[in-house]
């Protein structure tokens, strides 16, 4: 078989790739981050240059190495062609995020959710973003509501926080956004019972932080929550958790919206609970 032919033929699976999962590779800027496939594992090396050919902005393909693991949420990957730049601008809804995917977590697939969130946000409202990344959340935040009072951002990963205070600046919204660096558990203590709004984009283990959003929150506030759920009861176990932790809190809560926000893995999705919150007053 012929160059020329193993490319289409790389090609041909790549399209039919498309029909049977949501996207074989996600893009980062100019990096091109692809799972492959067990069946062109072996020609790993053509499928990235079959990219970069179909994508002339993709410089530089990586392929997923391992899952996400740690606190930082970072992952393992192993370079497959181009340029050995793995640092990268990357924009969104107007936005501009740099970062090096190789040591922060960001995932491109939630741009539509952030500003869904974003969109729900109040004039005058104080914003908590737990496990804060890069910024993403809440650089869209303060973009699409100029008028939020303040967007404070928390992350753990001293690589992020670096990002996020160049993304503050790179996107004018140093007024409205703050940033810090440090143990959500720990940092958030400082803003108890000043909160409008908490954001919670961790789905794994994101349960364990969920008093620590509550006590965040004024009298009343809302908390977006997220988890993982498989089909066909996707939202079930995201609703027996919220109902376990806020139920021991003594809380007053509504889930006022549910949301499929990614496919996971097969049958299962990653999910937010939109929930209005009211402490209940000792007597």
């Amino acid at each position: 078989m012929s160059k020329l032919e193993e490319e289409v033929e790389v090609f041909a699976q790549l399209e039919k790739l498309k029909n049977e999962r949501p996207s074989s590779f996600d893009v980062i800027g100019h990096i091109a981050i692809v799972e492959v496939p067990e069946r062109l594992k072996k020609k790993k090396k053509l499928v990235a240059k079959v990219i970069m050919g179909l994508n002339r902005h993709i410089k530089t393909v990586l392929e997923k190495a391992s899952e996400r693991k740690g606190i930082y949420r970072t992952r393992n990957y192993k370079f497959l062609a181009g340029e050995k730049n793995f640092e990268t601008l990357h924009k969104e809804y107007g936005c501009v995020f740099k970062l090096d995917p190789t040591k922060v977590y960001f995932s491109p697939r939630e741009l539509t959710e952030r500003q869904r969130i974003a969109s729900q946000v109040k004039e005058g409202e104080t914003v908590m973003v737990m496990f804060a990344g890069v910024a993403p959340y809440a650089i869209q935040i303060a973009k699409k509501q100029p008028k939020v009072k303040e967007v404070v951002a928390i992350e753990i990963n001293p690589v992020a926080v670096k990002y996020a205070r160049e993304n503050v600046i790179l996107n004018k919204v140093s007024d409205k956004v703050k940033i810090i660096e440090g143990d959500v558990r720990e940092k958030c203590i400082d803003f108890y019972g000043k909160c409008d709004r908490v954001v919670m984009p961790l789905p794994m283990g994101g349960e364990d932080f969920l008093d620590i959003a509550v006590n965040c929150l004024k009298e009343r506030g809302h908390i977006h929550f997220y988890n993982w759920g498989s089909e066909p009861n996707i939202f079930e176990n995201a609703e027996k958790i919220v109902m376990e932790k806020l139920g021991k809190l003594g809380v007053k809560y509504k889930i006022i919206n549910r949301r499929k926000v990614l496919p996971y893995a097969p049958r299962k999705w990653k999910v937010c609970l939109d929930i209005y919150v009211e402490k209940v007053e000792e007597r």
